[in-house]
């Protein structure tokens, strides 16, 4: 391929594997260059009543993001849906999901059903000469893609890939303690455990040592000792 260049690339479109939502469901397509603070300011505007995100709204919307932030501005007059759609390809699935925990952890008792799939990009490569009497070349490309959704209404828990609303208090407390305490449960804040086993462990044999072992004995301590024996 070293006499070929990438002209573009084309992703062709997937189907939403969740059959049944509602046709006013948004769909929030995350790509690689999409900022998660739009993404979250979408998907909130359109679940929540009030998103703690408001204050944002002031700012410009942002071409990044896909069709969601697109939308961005049309969202604030829509009512509330009780289903949201993220799905992403190739490397921005790190990012669909980082943004569906987020969501999570607003709004409580959400839904969530994953679906693991593979998306077709195409890439079409052009000849560096076209003299030289090459043809274009078009590669098809499978790349992973997840579709992730939250409802606010029960699912068919029996169906792979579900996960039931959680309680995530309890955990961002015990990170909170843990952190606070130093790492160490019990521990107190600002507190250095001690790597030797006892600093003056090896004391009683002549004052030496760090626990090691026994200190060096001198020579009155010998001649007393022999005297004994």
């Amino acid at each position: 391929m070293e006499n070929y260049s990438k002209a573009r690339t084309e992703e062709q479109p997937s189907v939403c594997p969740f059959p049944g939502l509602p046709p006013d469901t948004p769909e929030v397509r995350v790509k690689d260059g999409s900022k998660i603070r739009n993404l979250l300011r979408y998907a909130l505007s359109r679940m929540e009543a009030k998103p703690r995100a408001a204050d944002d709204e002031g700012r410009p919307p942002s071409e990044e993001g896909g069709v969601a932030v697109e939308g961005q501005q049309e969202a604030r007059g829509r009512s509330l849906c009780k289903h949201i759609v993220f799905t992403a390809s190739g490397k921005g699935v790190s990012k669909a999901i980082t943004c569906t925990e987020i969501v999570k952890r607003r709004l409580k008792g959400l839904h969530q059903l994953t679906r693991l799939l593979y998306s077709t990009v195409v890439e079409v490569w052009e000849p560096l000469e076209p003299a030289a009497g090459l043809d274009s070349l078009t590669v098809n490309r499978n790349v992973p893609a997840i579709w992730i959704l939250l409802s606010q209404e029960p699912l068919d828990c029996s169906q792979p890939g579900y996960q039931a609303p959680g309680r995530y208090d309890t955990l961002w407390a015990q990170s909170a303690n843990r952190e606070e305490g130093g790492g160490f449960t019990g521990q107190k804040p600002g507190h250095k455990r001690k790597r030797g086993g006892g600093g003056g462990g090896g004391g009683g044999g002549g004052g030496g040592g760090r626990g090691r072992g026994p200190g060096r004995q001198t020579g009155r301590s010998r001649e007393a000792a022999k005297g004994q024996s």
